[in-house]
């Protein structure tokens, strides 16, 4: 039985929205004095603030005001130097560099040192240990090479105690293959990078697994998942809707846990809402929450940034990256969306299915996603 004090009342959850905002207005400052801090600011943001007409570490007080900043442009983070994102404040950190996209011209590089940590043992901690035990092994079933996903998923096995395994998959090439047509490379690709993840599930007692949803889908045309002992599943990518999301849970693999999650270089990772298996009509639909404070959503008119649409409602994804490694204020993310109330265990604005940006949609390979 659910005790009077599990229901969450409206007057509960308003305060617990008003709480998260308070927490975001409060961490959007500390953040802004630490980049624009001549002393633990970047090279980036220091130059940047020259040219501003405004002073951000005196007129920054909340979220409301990165408007101030416009839109960040994604053009910033291509090319070099990339040690002019490197904060003063972390001198002497070890630095690493993760890249996105690639598929055209020079990709974006982003900074880190701790960030792809915190993000993912905050991540780790929200993880059932029936499901993702503790000192149990992964699969890392994804994209490796320069992007921050490969480290990211052998922290989290880590974290909890276990260890990684991962296959050697690129998917610049794959978006190649797709773009060009060359389906019989691609297939033969697919079969590779498939035939790696049978030998290891084979050849070690694995748990936990992450990939994504067509490559879940090729594995599983190759082997019964659930005989073969995973417990767990987290599952990201373009094509992960609420068909999939079904499909997934009923017919895939039946009896695991499947969390499906949004996650990229620029944000870290968004947890998606949690699913009632005991619900009589069982909604599949797909809610993501970021993991305020350190990243906010914001679901807005395409053809007015500036303007936040009601809930419900589909809008553009606008992304804001808040942590002293990296400030990215009020990004337009090539994703869209309908704007998700809060709920109570994430008291802010999410995203439902997200899917990407219509107006993009004609021109992006989503190739292994």
């Amino acid at each position: 039985m659910v005790s009077a004090s599990q229901i969450a009342t409206p007057t509960d959850l308003d305060a617990r929205v008003a709480e998260a905002r308070e927490r975001l207005d409060a961490h959007v400052r500390e953040i802004v004095e630490w980049h624009f801090n001549p002393e633990t600011g970047c090279p980036f943001w220091l130059e940047k603030a020259a040219t501003l007409d405004f002073d951000p570490r005196r007129d920054v007080k909340g979220y409301d005001d990165l408007k101030l900043f416009g839109h960040f442009e994604d053009e910033w983070l291509r090319g070099g130097p990339v040690r002019r994102w490197v904060p003063k404040g972390l001198a002497g950190e070890p630095l690493y560099v993760f890249e996105t996209g690639g598929t055209t011209g020079i990709p974006k590089s982003r900074i880190n040192a701790h960030d792809f940590e915190i993000d993912y043992e905050t991540f780790g901690d929200s993880l059932s240990d029936e499901t993702f035990p503790p000192g149990s092994d992964w699969l890392m079933l994804g994209p490796t090479g320069p992007r921050r996903l490969r480290l990211a998923i052998e922290h989290l096995a880590q974290h909890r105690g276990g260890i990684a395994f991962h296959v050697d998959l690129d998917p610049r090439w794959v978006s190649k293959l797709v773009k060009k047509a060359r389906w019989d490379e691609l297939d033969a690709y697919k079969e590779h990078v498939t035939d790696q993840a049978l030998k290891i599930l084979r050849a070690h007692e694995i748990k936990c697994l992450f990939t994504t949803p067509k490559l879940l889908e090729h594995l599983c045309g190759k082997l019964d998942i659930v005989q073969a002992g995973i417990t767990g599943i987290f599952c990201g990518g373009t094509e992960m809707n609420a068909e999939f999301h079904r499909f997934a849970r009923e017919e895939l693999a039946p009896g695991i846990d499947f969390l499906p999650v949004y996650g990229n270089t620029l944000m870290g990772l968004a947890a998606s809402k949690p699913f009632d298996s005991e619900a009589e009509e069982p909604d599949y639909t797909i809610t993501y929450y970021p993991p305020l404070p350190r990243a906010v959503f914001e679901i807005v008119d395409p053809d007015d940034p500036d303007t936040t649409v009601g809930y419900g409602e589909t809008g553009r994804v606008i992304l804001t990256t808040l942590t002293r490694e990296f400030f990215m204020p009020r990004f337009l993310e090539r994703d869209e969306g309908e704007r998700a109330a809060p709920i109570d265990k994430y008291p802010w604005t999410g995203v439902s299915n997200l899917r990407l940006f219509s107006r993009f949609a004609k021109s992006v390979a989503v190739g292994v996603y």
